[in-house]
C-alpha cells in the first residue's frame, strides 16, 4: 500500500501546486537576459577588482562560532524570507566582500575540531590539540604540568605590542573557548574558573584568573584605572551601557549574563535587558578608533554553536543574522582602505539542507512534496532542516510532523543519530576577506594562516619590523588606549578567588 500510497499523494501535490504562482518570485527571472545581465556585471566586478596593498591601521576579526557553509547558505534563505521574498537570491552582508578563501579546521590530534584548538589556530597562529588553548600542539588535553613553557601568544597581544587598542566582544562567556585564547593558556578549555581546577596536578591558573590576574571583583578593576587615571565605566544592563559616551571612555567592561548571552530571538531589548552585538560592535569600534595607532577587535557570534548544538535551527539561523548586521555596522564606521575585516568560522556542525523544496519554501519548514521518486519511503514529512546527529532523534518510528509548528523557535529539528548534545562538523570553513591585505585568502589554507595574514597586514608581532607599505586612512581621534569587553562572564567562578 506504501507505493500507491505515494503515488497518490504525488497526483495530488502536481494538481495543488502551481508553478507558475510560487511565491513572490520576481517575474524578471524567467526572461534569460536578466541572467546573463546579472552574470554580466559580476564579471564586471570581478575583474574590476584591485587589490589594497596598504598597511592596515585596524584588523576586526568576526567569529561565526559554528557558522558552517550550510549555515551560512540557510541563514541567507532565512534573511530573505524575513524580508517578504523566496529568500535564495539573498546575499549575506559579508558575502559581497571581494575576497574569499577556505579553511581546513582539523585539529593536531582530531579530524573534528572542537573551539578550543580551532581558536589557538585562528588567533594564535599555531594549530593546537582537542580541548587544548593557548598552548602549542605539545601539551595534550588536560596536561597541567606539560603546558610549562608551551604558552602561545595571540594577534591580540601582538597588536597591544606595538600600541594598538584591543577589544572583544562576545556573546558568549568572556572565559569561554573562543575568546580565551586571546588572553589565556591552558591544557583544558573547561577550566574557567578556580573551582573547576580542583584535582588538577600543578600550578596552572584558570582562565578568568589569567584573564583579570590578581583582581578579585569588579570594584578591583575599578580601582585599578582609577590608579592610573583611566576613565572606565562597568555596565550590567542596555541601559548603562547606552549611557555610556566613547569619547570620555577608555576602558569599557560590559557583563549582562551570569553565563552566556541571550538568544537574539529572546534577548530583552528593554533598558534592563542586554544590547545587540550589533550594537556592541558600533560601541567598541567608537571607543576603539580614538587611537591613533589603530586597534585590533575580535567580535564573536557565539550563540549560533550553543543552538546548533541543542538543534534549535531557528536560533542559530537569527544569531548569523544578528552577525551580519554587526558585519555592516563596522563597514560602515570604517574605511575599506585602513581597516581588514575578516569573517569566517572556527568549526562546522552535522547541519544539512535536505530534499528538493519549490523556491521560497519556508526553509524552517518542511519539504515541499517531490515526485515520488524522491519521497520519504514511510510518506511522511521531513524538515527541509536537518542534523546529522542531536537530541531529537525517535528510536521507534520517525516523528510524523504533520500538524507541527517546525518554525518556532525552540523547535528542535530532527537528527539522525541519537546524541545528548549535536557535535560540529570537519568540513572547511569560509574566509571572508576586505581591507588592506585581504586578497592574501585566495585559496584552500590551514586555519592557523589566518592569523599570519591579519599580522602581516597590520605589522603587528612577527611582521612588525615589515611595514614598508603605505598606511591610506580617514582622519584619526586623538591617541587613547582603550580595552574593550563585552560579554557575559559565569560570576560565581570569577568571584571565588
Amino acid at each position: 500500500m506504501l507505493t500507491i500510497s505515494c503515488l497518490l499523494w504525488y497526483c495530488i501535490t502536481l494538481l495543488n501546486h502551481n508553478t507558475d504562482a510560487l511565491p513572490n518570485i520576481p517575474s524578471e527571472e524567467k526572461d534569460p537576459e536578466f541572467w546573463k545581465i546579472k552574470a554580466k556585471v559580476e564579471l564586471k566586478r570581478v575583474l574590476g577588482k584591485k587589490d589594497i596593498n596598504n598597511l592596515a591601521k585596524n584588523v576586526i576579526m568576526f567569529l561565526g562560532d559554528g557558522m558552517g557553509i550550510s549555515t551560512i547558505t540557510a541563514a541567507r534563505i532565512y534573511k530573505g524570507q524575513l524580508n517578504g521574498q523566496p529568500g535564495e537570491e539573498t546575499i549575506l552582508t559579508f558575502e559581497e566582500f571581494p575576497n574569499q578563501g577556505l579553511a581546513k579546521t582539523y585539529n593536531v590530534d582530531r579530524q573534528t575540531p572542537d573551539s578550543a584548538a580551532t581558536a589557538t589556530a585562528y588567533l594564535c597562529g599555531v594549530k593546537a590539540n582537542f580541548w587544548t588553548l593557548g598552548v602549542d600542539p605539545n601539551v595534550p588535553e588536560g596536561d597541567c604540568i606539560a603546558q610549562k613553557g608551551r604558552e602561545v601568544t595571540s594577534i591580540l597581544d601582538w597588536s597591544k605590542a606595538e600600541g594598538k587598542s584591543v577589544g572583544i566582544v562576545t556573546t558568549a562567556r568572556i572565559t569561554h573557548a573562543s575568546p580565551a585564547a586571546l588572553y589565556a593558556h591552558s591544557a583544558a578549555r573547561d577550566w574557567e574558573g578556580d573551582a573547576d581546577m580542583e584535582g588538577v596536578d600543578g600550578d596552572c591558573k584558570d582562565i578568568a584568573y589569567q584573564l583579570i590576574y590578581d583582581n578579585a571583583d569588579i570594584e578591583a578593576w575599578s580601582e585599578d584605572k582609577d590608579a592610573r587615571n583611566r576613565p572606565h565605566s562597568y555596565v550590567w544592563n542596555k541601559q548603562q551601557f547606552d549611557n555610556v559616551n566613547p569619547r570620555n571612555t577608555d576602558y569599557l567592561l560590559g557583563l549582562f549574563e551570569p553565563s552566556h548571552m541571550q538568544y537574539e530571538l529572546e534577548r530583552d531589548k528593554s533598558g534592563n535587558g542586554e544590547p545587540s552585538i550589533a550594537e556592541m560592535t558600533q560601541k567598541a569600534i567608537q571607543i576603539l578608533q580614538k587611537n591613533e595607532k589603530g586597534f585590533f577587535l575580535f567580535v564573536e557570534g557565539g550563540t549560533i554553536d550553543h543552538a546548533h548544538h541543542q538543534s534549535l535551527a531557528k536560533k542559530a539561523l537569527e544569531e548569523v543574522v544578528a552577525m551580519d548586521a554587526a558585519v555592516q555596522m563596522a563597514m560602515k564606521m570604517t574605511n575599506e582602505m585602513d581597516t581588514l575585516i575578516v569573517v569566517t568560522a572556527d568549526h562546522s556542525h552535522v547541519f544539512s539542507i535536505a530534499g528538493y523544496p519549490y523556491r521560497g519554501n519556508n526553509i524552517l519548514g518542511v519539504v515541499d512534496p517531490v515526485p515520488m521518486e524522491w519521497g520519504p519511503v514511510d510518506d511522511l514529512p521531513y524538515t527541509t532542516l536537518i542534523y546529522g546527529n542531536g537530541p531529537n532523534y525517535n528510536y521507534n518510528n520517525r516523528t510524523d510532523l504533520t500538524g507541527v509548528d517546525t518554525t518556532h523557535k525552540d523547535f528542535v529539528f530532527p537528527s539522525a543519530v541519537p546524541i545528548e548534545y549535536e557535535t560540529h562538523g570537519a568540513e572547511d570553513v569560509p574566509i571572508y576577506a576586505r581591507g588592506p591585505m585581504a586578497h592574501l585568502f585566495q585559496r584552500t589554507h590551514e586555519q592557523n594562516y589566518i592569523p599570519h595574514v591579519m599580522a602581516y597586514a597590520s605589522c603587528v608581532g612577527e611582521y612588525a619590523t615589515d611595514c614598508d607599505r603605505p598606511i591610506r586612512s580617514v582622519a584619526s581621534d586623538f591617541l587613547s588606549m582603550a580595552r574593550v569587553v563585552f560579554a557575559s562572564i559565569l560570576f560565581s567562578r570569577f568571584l571565588t578567588f
